[in-house]
């Protein structure tokens, strides 16, 4: 006779408040240059800063509280236009600017028009501005002018803070060596931290029991057999 299955309890979604501020930012080697960006505007080296690095670093991340810190307009790359009528002197920001086309023409006047008004430009991407393949010789040589600092992969102290954090946020209390044991296991990436806690915290409400390592292991060996594209 089979064992009767545990009652399930199904977790409502409700809407966990993650926080986004500065004193929320979990700092390490692999982002403290780009976090003292941050905190050192506006007294910045260049006009135009590019933040550089990969998929799931964190850019967006530190590109917000400064938009926030310098109330910075937000601009889509891929809709640049060659004037912006009524942007006077606030700073601009412009996320992901590689991870699409743009027009050159319009980055160009934009970061004319910021320097003009003696204003900034903060540009995210995925890679330095020498592999954008820009075929515009003014904007090459504006782009060559602006400064780079770059976000490295997170490293174990990064994701074992975030995904502290993240469990904080949502009130849960996880063992220190259960978060140390993700943080060597899981992609390098703050997305997918996100995604693993948000799990976890499910299917231990679904299971009424703790986050444990075996749980954690679980869901890990779930995500290594391409089966952990969780939705948050």
């Amino acid at each position: 006779m089979r064992e009767a299955e545990k009652p399930r309890q199904l977790p409502l979604d409700l809407g966990h408040g993650t926080g986004y501020s500065r004193d929320d930012l979990v700092v390490s080697p692999a982002n403290s240059e780009a976090v003292a960006l941050v905190d050192h505007w506006p007294d910045w080296p260049s006009p135009v800063v590019v933040l550089a690095g990969p998929i799931g670093s964190g850019k967006t991340h530190l590109a917000s509280i400064w938009r926030e810190q310098a109330n910075a307009v937000r601009l889509e790359g891929r809709a640049l236009g060659e004037s912006w009528p009524g942007l006077g002197d606030r700073p601009v920001l412009v996320d992901d600017i590689d991870a699409g086309p743009f027009s050159e023409q319009g980055l160009f006047h934009l970061i004319n028009t910021v320097r003009g008004a003696g204003s900034h430009l903060l540009l995210t991407a995925r890679r330095f501005p020498s592999a954008w393949e820009v075929t515009l010789p003014d904007l090459s040589s504006r782009l060559k002018a602006a400064a780079t600092v770059e976000i490295h992969e997170p490293d174990d102290l990064l994701l074992s803070g975030v995904i502290t954090k993240l469990f904080s946020d949502r009130q849960v209390e996880v063992e220190p060596h259960v978060v140390q044991y993700l943080a060597r296991r899981i992609e390098r990436s703050l997305a997918t931290a996100m995604r693993v806690v948000d799990r976890l915290d499910r299917m231990a409400l679904e299971q009424k029991t703790r986050i444990t390592r075996a749980l954690a292991a679980e869901v890990v060996s779930a995500m290594d057999e391409g089966q952990g594209e969780f939705d948050l």
